[in-house]
């Protein structure tokens, strides 16, 4: 009896580390995600910053020109 409760715990704490090794690999890899996507952003407001410096941008109400 002993020995089998010893067993499933062994047995659930393994599964655990496993599952949390999982979990680790996969905040690491939702990090460098929004690290990636941060830097994407940041690289987008300046493009538009740049564009609406430079006159760019369109007015209120005024039409792309690809209508």
């Amino acid at each position: 009896m002993e020995d089998e409760r010893l067993i499933n715990l062994e047995a659930r704490f393994a599964w655990l580390e496993r599952h949390v090794g999982e979990q680790d690999k996969a905040m690491a890899e939702m990090g460098e995600e929004i690290r990636r996507l941060r830097l994407e952003i940041k690289n987008l407001r300046e493009r538009v910053g740049n564009r609406e410096g430079a006159g760019e941008a369109s007015e209120p109400g005024e039409r792309p020109p690809h209508y």
